[in-house]
């Protein structure tokens, strides 16, 4: 069931960033065009830089690469900036195409909130027992394996079918069916045509037998995704400070910088550096603007240390027991490659900034996006999702992602193309 929807008021300095994903030609990128054209935030001559034959070709807002225009699809991910009264708002605009799967979990693995648009018009919905697109079911999962805190559904073009109020309650069904099957939670079911602009900014009482708030209107309620505080300090290294313009702060220290992951940070805190294993007590921590003050998690700090140890960029600082360093992970893996992915590969994986060497142990199972069932497999096709087991060659501190997602994800590039090959999120 979706969760009950309370109207809370947020300052402009709480931006929600949102992405709009689901199957081909839903509509997404007409979504955002719609969001952008009723909330003022387009120019008369971008309105006019985007005119087809005489009519508004809202997509053209966002698709801005010559071959999203030649082809009429979305390739890549476009974000685009607009406020409201009472909030501001990021959005991205998520390619629907099955083989730009990776850009879209690129765009989901930062984001607060996912909508996810479903085509009316695609679907048989004069059937109580319709079924869903694959590529609405695949993103809904990666949505909830990625752990983007808010899912809402909307159901588009109600306006092109012949009994809208029947459409939306049959396609309802539908989707609360297969989130109640996959563990989904997700916020509510809004009915809209992004074309007419029917419930998108402004709510439409009654109109398919909905009576709830309008897409805009739920989407200002959402929370942001709340900073990790509650874990142990964690802090990967992003950048190593030699000659310290703040000596008077630093006493002539190195100063390492990054963005603190979980817990906070303050001077006299014990921390033991990996992979060394070395140990040092925090003498000064200094904020983004190089004042001295205690930081938490999610915001950039400067960390001196009592004494000179081997600190460089890609190490972590940790809280002692913070993580328990492993060399093992077993992990569910968004396969992106064009490459399949079989046991016995080596990748590069990447933990916040630091490169390990990763081995395919073997592959568990694979997930049917459209039984969700879990099947044996030897190989993860790209596109796929799965579960396999990792062997590091240096230890990792990780957490589970369901209780962190910074410490609980990783990357795999190929080691010979570079390319982004697969999405790990640690069980």
């Amino acid at each position: 069931m979706g969760a009950t929807v309370t109207a809370t008021l947020h300052d402009h300095a709480s931006a929600l960033k949102f992405i709009t994903c689901g199957s081909v030609d839903d509509g997404k990128s007409t979504l955002i065009g719609r969001l952008l054209v009723d909330s003022k935030a387009v120019l008369q001559d971008q309105l006019a830089g985007v005119q087809r034959l005489g009519e508004t070709d809202l997509a053209l807002l966002t698709d801005g690469l010559s071959a999203e225009r030649e082809q009429g699809i979305t390739i890549d991910v476009a974000y685009r900036y607009f406020a409201t009264p009472s909030r501001k708002f990021i959005i991205g605009d998520a390619p629907g195409h099955e083989q730009y799967t990776r850009n879209m979990v690129t765009a989901a693995s930062s984001a607060d909130a996912a909508v996810v648009l479903v085509d009316a018009t695609k679907l048989q919905w004069q059937d109580a027992g319709l079924e869903l697109l694959p590529q609405t079911r695949r993103h809904s999962l990666l949505a909830n394996l990625l752990r983007v805190p808010s899912i809402v559904f909307a159901v588009n073009k109600l306006d092109a079918v012949e009994d809208p109020a029947a459409a939306f309650r049959n396609i309802s069904g539908a989707l609360q069916a297969f989130t109640a099957a996959a563990g989904i939670e997700y916020r509510a079911i809004v009915p809209i045509s992004a074309l007419k602009g029917h419930n998108v900014v402004e709510a439409r009482p009654g109109w398919c037998g909905y009576q709830g708030p309008s897409l805009l209107q739920l989407l200002e309620t959402l929370d942001v995704t709340a900073a990790e505080t509650t874990e142990a300090f964690t802090f990967p290294v992003q950048w190593v400070e030699k000659f310290s313009s703040s000596a008077d702060t630093s006493q002539g220290r190195r100063v390492f910088w990054g963005r603190v992951a979980t817990g906070d940070i303050e001077p006299g805190q014990q921390v033991k550096v990996l992979p060394s294993g070395q140990t040092a007590t925090v003498a000064q921590v200094l904020d983004h603007v190089r004042q001295p003050r205690k930081v938490p998690a999610g915001h950039s700090a400067g960390i001196v240390l009592d004494r000179e140890v081997d600190v460089s960029r890609g190490d972590w600082l940790l809280a002692p027991g913070a993580a328990e360093p492993s060399r093992e992970i077993s992990a569910t893996v968004a396969w992106l490659d064009d490459e399949p992915l079989v046991a016995g590969r080596v990748y590069w994986a990447l933990h916040g900034h630091r490169w390990v060497k990763a081995r395919v142990k073997r592959i568990v199972h694979k997930l049917d996006v459209n039984t969700l069932a879990e099947a044996p497999a030897d190989h993860l096709e790209p596109n796929s999702i799965g579960h396999v087991d990792l062997a590091l060659q240096e230890p990792l501190a990780t957490l589970p992602y369901a209780r962190s997602r910074i410490l609980g994800s990783l990357v795999l590039v190929d080691t010979a193309s570079h390319k982004t090959s697969g999405a790990v999120l640690v069980r």
